[in-house]
């Protein structure tokens, strides 16, 4: 008996597809898909957010020195003989523990990266942006979840597909 259903693809092909798919449902919080895709889908995305839960308290805070330009009233940088002048400030960034690095690289190797185009400048990249998906496991679906054990994703039977008949369903975190 097979461990994974192999959904008519190549392993590149499946791999690429699944990868796609668990970072939609995390990002959007529900797809819909196939009921045999939405099977696969589904285990890989209880064991990220399981990860997720058990990782999410495991840092420090930790002050460090940077050096931030300076700007005047109009948002610009302050410039003396065409050198940016620069000011040290004190900043707390989060340290990840060696455990909860370990974790987000994991999540790295499945989670695709994820870059959001605001509606207005649709097709520019300016103010484009990218999703830290390791992030937003960590800081807002894990706080969600910390006290459930499992049975993070429902799926939900839509009906058949009228192209294939193949049954489809909506798979949401839960």
């Amino acid at each position: 008996m097979a461990k994974y259903r192999k959904l008519s693809r190549t392993s590149d092909q499946r791999r690429a597809l699944l990868r796609n798919q668990v970072t939609a449902l995390l990002f959007n919080g529900k797809i819909v898909t196939t009921e045999a895709k939405a099977k696969e889908v589904q285990k890989i995305a209880e064991g990220l957010i399981a990860l997720a839960v058990k990782e999410k308290d495991n840092f420090e805070m930790v002050t460090v020195k940077a050096k931030v330009p300076l700007k005047d009233k109009d948002g610009k940088r302050v410039k003396e003989n065409k050198k940016t002048v620069y000011t040290e400030i004190d900043k707390e960034i989060k340290k990840d523990m060696p455990s909860r690095l370990h974790a987000r690289r994991q999540m790295l190797k499945t989670l695709v990266p994820v870059t959001v185009v605001p509606t207005e400048a649709a097709g520019r990249k300016r103010n484009t942006k990218s999703i830290d998906m390791p992030a937003k496991l960590f800081d807002e679906i894990a706080p969600k979840y910390a006290a459930r054990n499992g049975g993070y994703t429902r799926i939900v039977k839509i009906g058949q597909r009228k192209g294939d008949g193949a049954m489809e369903v909506l798979l949401e975190l839960v």
